[in-house]
């Protein structure tokens, strides 16, 4: 058995109040989705991915918040009452956070971040986690400013604006907000890893039920024919693919290797940073799919190769980093099924979507069958590592 010391580990279930707080921000994936795909332009990339950051980063603060906090607790469950009340409100905005309701969109996302903040740093219930929690709101005072110019300036400026206040506040999450000589020894804390991973996986699940739905209403807008159905049909094997590609059996190993280290919290970490990237790739991928079931029939173009193939390659290069990092395992493979999409994604330009859409099934479909196996055989290990 390994000698290194263990920390406190807790374990509380995902309440229904959580689950409820999700399904707000899987309103913002369907409102960032739409977003993108009246605006297919690196601008309109950049816009979708300005405010992506800003919508996820408070998901993930007010439920990293809520685990330390512990969900049962009356201030908890206010807090994300409130949260979520403030966060329909931003994320109905998204669409003309560019455009004429830029201050419908900040004054939200600051309420939102203020607010939680500060409630975590009052009510939290050890020093150093108090610490912790101011230096998250000095960080939030640093992005602020940003904000505000950026919803005080035309449309033009407001993305360099909002994109600097969005690198703030992602890399203050990515480095758990360090200050000089104050940083977070999360080695040594109390958390519910297990819970926040559960959350983030319920999420994941949630993010891509709402792909399905992108998929149905294409389909329920486009003719009843063989060709579209048919279109419908390849997205949503896509879809399913993805699903096993980490629910077939992956959830497993990253459940064992958190059980089994001596930083959770850590773990933690590299969960959401990757989620940043695969709510991206799952944008891209729906509104590809839409594109596609659209018009399955005419010639491909370099934005429907890049959104169809480009969004399942994000998906399967953030997974291979984060089980590469988190497991030591089963990135390999990912790499390899990024590759092939590539080659496919380059060939899908001048093909047909449904073409297109079958090359990318029979890549996914081999791709999943392939790491059902493996996430066994890693799950083994890891299970026979721990009692050696």
């Amino acid at each position: 058995m390994s000698s290194l010391p263990q920390p406190l580990r807790l374990r509380r279930e995902v309440s229904p109040l959580e689950l409820f707080y999700d399904l707000v921000f899987v309103f913002a994936v369907s409102q960032l989705s739409h977003h993108l795909l009246e605006h297919l332009t690196w601008r309109g990339a950049a816009e979708t991915a300005v405010l992506l950051v800003a919508v996820f980063g408070t998901w993930a603060y007010t439920s990293y918040a809520a685990t330390f906090l512990d969900v049962h607790r009356q201030v908890t469950r206010w807090m994300i009452v409130v949260v979520m009340g403030l966060g329909l409100f931003m994320n109905a905005a998204i669409p003309g956070a560019f455009d004429d309701r830029a201050w419908a969109f900040v004054i939200p996302l600051l309420a939102i971040l203020f607010f939680a903040g500060a409630v975590t740093a009052l009510a939290i219930r050890t020093d150093a986690l108090r610490e912790h929690f101011r230096r998250t709101l000095i960080w939030m005072a640093a992005s602020a400013p940003l904000w505000l110019a950026g919803a005080a300036v035309g449309s033009g400026p407001r993305l360099w604006w909002w994109a600097a206040a969005a690198l703030i506040g992602v890399t203050g999450t990515w480095l758990a907000h360090p200050l000089p000589g104050r940083t977070l020894s999360s080695r040594e804390l109390a958390f519910d890893a297990e819970h926040m991973l559960e959350r983030l996986r319920l999420f994941f699940i949630i993010l891509l039920g709402e792909t399905v739905l992108t998929a149905g209403r294409a389909m329920s807008e486009a003719p009843v024919d063989v060709p579209s159905v048919l279109a419908t049909a390849g997205v949503f094997i896509a879809l399913v693919c993805l699903w096993a590609a980490y629910f077939g059996g992956g959830e497993n190993v990253i459940t064992t290797a958190v059980a089994t280290t001596t930083d959770p919290v850590r773990s933690v970490r590299l969960g959401v940073n990757s989620a940043y990237l695969v709510l991206a790739a799952l944008v891209a991928l729906a509104v590809g799919s839409e594109l596609a079931i659209a018009h399955p029939t005419e010639h491909g173009s370099v934005t429907l190769a890049f959104l169809l193939f480009g969004g399942p390659v994000l998906y399967l290069a953030t997974t291979a980093w984060f089980f590469g990092t988190t497991t030591g395992g089963t990135w390999k493979e990912r790499l390899l099924a990024c590759l092939a999409l590539a080659a496919a994604g380059v060939a899908a330009v001048w093909l047909p979507p449904l073409a297109s859409l079958t090359l990318l099934d029979l890549i996914l479909i081999t791709t999943a069958l392939t790491l059902t196996r493996t996430h066994q055989r890693l799950t083994n290990s890891l299970k026979t590592a721990t009692t050696d």
